[in-house]
Formats: structure tokens, sequence, C-alpha cells
């Protein structure tokens, strides 16, 4: 059997693919699925794009992540969080479908935001539990199976749910949608509870010192260069991506050309580029590996550019398809590259005696521009049409690449803390 073979056929690797699909599933319905429902029942633009808004649990999910670190739930100080949060998910998602956003929106919102609540929830809880049950020669590997699983998981959001659309109520598509909650909380069933490493004994103490330790580790100036880099490492790549399936409408693509075409087109190159950047990085290292992936990242960005010069016919042809898939495919696997890294290098910056916590304030600071710079998507498109929006999110992403220089240095090799 090849090594790199050997290196994914382990345990760890088929857990990491259940924490991913259950991670992806609920943030890929409200980046994708979300939008497209709304746009097709005649939301415009701008208010699609500040419902980004609703994700804003994901940027605060580190205030509650130490109720994670400090109490037990039946099933485990884990298992019992991630069963919990994915019932909640289920239901969520199947009820968002019995609303019209037509005559519903508000309903819809407070039902969005939930949902969002209950998967910043979930993350908080299967991130911990990857860190604990990941060695560190597994981290960059693991993690990177993890973002795989996390993108497959939008194929149902994204692609299948997208096509049902056309020949189901949105109510059902939503329940079916749902469903696929199921193999999380089968995984959650039957996996053991990672060991318990220094549970804190107060809440106090697992609210102030995941903090404290970070901040002694790093000293202020490299605390702050290293929470710098997390905001802004994917910003560009962030913003390019918020209005996708609403971009893909307004140029003349079909919901079905978009799941059948832009999703498969884009979820398996980025699959391809994570598993390869996964396996690269133990060779690479992390640091390399953040500036490779990353120039090739910042790179493909232009293809959505060109995608928007370019323009479609009328009624859309094949080679109009093939351009659109040819775009995708490059600038995802930019993408599963350079998530790859940046995943790595989160899960790498935390202690494991404090996982919950730590890894939920670097994840929360990197959902920020998904949140709230995204929420300005719409206005900046209509402001500045597609092309210019799309250059501008070129240029906002090099100040992330910049920072490499001082946080992870191409001949620099750091280990992972340890509690």
């Amino acid at each position: 059997m090849p090594g790199w073979l050997r290196l994914l056929l382990t345990r760890q690797m088929l857990i990491c693919v259940f924490t991913g699909f259950s991670s992806g599933l609920p943030l890929y319905l409200l980046l994708n699925l979300l939008p497209a429902w709304l746009r097709s029942e005649g939301v415009n633009l701008k208010t699609i794009g500040f419902f980004a808004l609703i994700q804003f649990p994901y940027t605060w999910k580190f205030l509650w992540s130490p109720l994670l670190d400090r109490y037990r739930l039946p099933l485990g100080r884990r298992r019992g969080w991630m069963l919990l949060s994915q019932l909640g998910l289920l239901f969520c998602i199947g009820l968002l479908g019995g609303f019209s956003p037509g005559s519903d929106l508000v309903p819809v919102i407070w039902l969005s935001v939930v949902l969002a609540f209950l998967s910043a929830t979930q993350d908080v809880a299967l991130d911990a539990f990857r860190r604990e049950i990941l060695s560190d020669q597994e981290l960059g590997l693991g993690n990177s199976v993890h973002v795989n699983a996390y993108r497959i998981a939008g194929l149902v959001p994204g692609s299948l749910s997208l096509i049902l659309a056309d020949l189901l109520p949105w109510s059902q598509v939503f329940w079916i949608t749902a469903a696929f909650m199921l193999p999380g909380m089968v995984m959650v069933l039957v996996v053991r509870e990672p060991a318990v490493l220094g549970v804190p004994k107060t809440l106090r103490q697992a609210v102030v010192e995941p903090f404290h330790e970070f901040i002694g580790r790093q000293g202020w100036r490299g605390a702050m260069l290293v929470l710098g880099f997390i905001f802004l490492y994917k910003l560009g790549d962030s913003l390019a991506t918020a209005l996708a399936t609403p971009f893909y409408l307004d140029l003349g693509y079909s919901k079905t050309d978009i799941g059948v075409i832009a999703k498969h087109a884009g979820l398996w190159p980025a699959v391809f580029g994570g598993l390869l950047g996964g396996l690269w990085m133990v060779r690479l290292g992390i640091n390399r590996a953040l500036w490779l992936f990353g120039i090739v990242q910042m790179v493909t960005i232009l293809g959505f550019a060109w995608l928007a010069w370019h323009g479609v016919q009328s009624p859309v042809d094949a080679a109009d398809r093939v351009a659109l898939a040819a775009v995708i495919a490059a600038e995802c696997l930019g993408v599963g590259l350079g998530t790859a890294a940046f995943v790595a290098f989160i899960a790498r910056a935390t202690n494991p005696a404090f996982t919950a916590t730590q890894f939920a304030l670097f994840t929360s600071l990197a959902a920020v521009p998904r949140t709230f710079i995204n929420a300005t998507a719409g206005a900046l498109v209509e402001s500045m049409g597609w092309i210019s929006f799309f250059l501008l999110c070129f240029v906002l992403a090099a100040p992330g690449m910049l920072l490499l220089l001082k946080v992870a240095p191409w001949n620099e090799i750091r280990s992972s803390p340890q509690g």
C-alpha cells in the first residue's frame, strides 16, 4: 500500500470525514441555498447581501465556547454538545422551508440566526473534538480531510437541493436537506469521548486561562500579528465568493446549471486541492504551504473578473458552461489548497489544554470577513459592477500574504504548543 494512502486510511481520518460533513452542511446552506432561495423568491441583491449578517454567531462563538470546555453533558464534554447542536440543526433546517421570504422575511431571518448559532456551537465542539483526537503529526492531513468533507457537504445544499428545487416545493427541499445531518449524529453515538486534558474546574478558569496562555506564549505583539493574519488571509477569497450563486444567476445560468456544473466543477478541484495540500504539508510544513497555496488562492480570484467581463450567450450555450466550469475549478483548487494550510495553522496555534475556547477564538476571527465584510458585497456590486468588485477582492487578498513574513516565515519550523 502506498505511504500516502496508508496515511489516509486510519480511524482518525474517517472521523474527520464525518466532522467535516456535519460542519459544512449548515454553513453551505446559509452561503448557497439560502441566497438562491431568496433570489428565486424575488428578494433584491442588497437584502441578500445583508443576509450575511445572520452569520454573526460564527464571529462571536468564542463568547460561549468556555461553556463547552467547562460543562459536561450526558454523552461527554465533546460528544454531548455535538449531538445537542446537531439535533437542533436538523429541526431548524427543516422548519425554514415552511416560510415564504416574500411575506415572512422576519421569521426567516430569526430562524436563520438560530440555525447559525447552532451551527457555530457545533463547530466549537467538533473543532475541539478533532484537535483532541489528532496527534501533532496528524494535524495537517486530518484538517485537510475535515475541510474536504466540509466542501463535499456543500454538494447537498449547493447542488442536490438546487436541483430538487426545480422539481419539488421548497418545504420538502429543506426537510430533505435537513436529513443529511443524520450521518454526523450516528458518528457521535459510535465514537469514544477523547481523553480529558486539564478540564477547567470553574467557569472563570475556562474563560480566562485560554486567553492568558495564548498571550503569554506569543507575547502581545506576536498575538496581534497572529490574529491579524487569521483575519486577513481569507478576506479576498471570502468576499469574492459571497454572492457567487446570485452572480451565476445574474449571468443567465439556471439553477440546474449551477447545481450540476458550477458546484461539481468547484467541489472536486477543491477536494483534490485539499487532499493534495494535506499530503504536501507532510513534506513542506505548514509555513511553506501557507505561502505557496496562498499565492494560488489569490491569483485564481481573477478568473471571476474574467467571467464577468466575458459574459454569457442568451440562451446559455456549451461554451458558456465550459467557461464557468473552468473558472470555478481553478479558483476552488486554490481555495482547497489555501484552506488546508490555513486550518492546520489555526489548529497548530491552539494549546490542547484549552482547545474549544482557543479554536473558537481563532475561527471566530476568521469568520468576521464572511459575516460583516461580506454583508457589503451586494452594495459594492450595485455601485461598482461585478468586474471591479472581483478586482477589489484580488487586492484585498494581498495584506494577509504580507503578514506571512512575520507569522509564518518560509524557513522557520514551528511545533504545536503542548498542554
